[in-house]
């Protein structure tokens, strides 16, 4: 019986320090902190939209979100899967291993 009364005070300690941690959003999540940074303007140049639509071939549809992105972080202009699911070809120096 002494055995199971350990188990159950180290099974119950293992619990109350999981309860003891830090919030993540804290207790505003929506109000930005002061000091933080913003972002007062946003230009889609020459650069950005090349870098943007590299891999997608004539005819370029369904990128028409593109025009309303903003600065905000998107995964769609950057490298991210490589080898056979590189279907944009944007890893050119990693070795296909088709």
């Amino acid at each position: 019986m002494k055995r199971l009364d350990v188990l159950v005070a180290i099974l119950f300690a293992g619990v109350a320090i999981a309860e003891t941690a830090v919030p993540v959003a804290g207790l505003m999540p929506d109000v930005r902190p002061p000091g933080a940074p913003v972002i007062v303007s946003f230009e889609q140049g020459a650069n950005w939209k090349a870098q943007a639509l590299l891999g997608i071939h004539q005819p370029q549809t369904g990128v028409g979100f593109l025009k309303d992105q903003g600065a905000w972080y998107t995964p769609f202009i950057h490298p991210n899967s490589t080898g056979r699911y590189d279907i944009r070809g944007l890893h050119a120096d990693a070795a296909r291993k088709d």
